[in-house]
């Protein structure tokens, strides 16, 4: 089951992304060098909490398939999940789910980042 840390890890494999702490050290913020946020991660409930830009086709069909894939808590719920990292969701399609988000705010190709993963 992935953590902070991996997540944290995973993101920065992204040609130009950074971490930040705009609001106060329980919110992450993923950046890319365009200084957009791709992924937010924090702790709700005991549970570790990503927030993901995602098509809101893309988003609609997540929440039918994963339990802990909703609308984001605090962003826009027609643009933006929140995946609740509780180990339901399969690490790959979390990665995916990174590289989506990903993609959409830095015009990128939609993949995986460098770590190959």
């Amino acid at each position: 089951m992935l953590d902070k840390k991996a997540v944290v890890e995973y993101c920065l494999t992204f040609a130009g992304a950074y971490e930040d702490y705009p609001f106060d050290d329980e919110w992450a913020a993923m950046r890319a060098a365009s200084r957009k946020c791709f992924a937010f991660i924090y702790e709700r409930g005991g549970v570790c909490c990503l927030n993901l830009k995602c098509e809101p086709v893309r988003a609609d069909f997540l929440r039918h398939v994963y339990r802990a894939v909703t609308p984001a808590h605090h962003m826009n719920k027609e643009h933006w999940n929140t995946v609740a990292l509780d180990g339901s969701v399969p690490d790959d399609e979390v990665f995916s789910m990174i590289g989506h988000s990903f993609a959409l705010i830095s015009g990128a190709q939609a993949g995986r980042g460098r770590s190959g993963r």
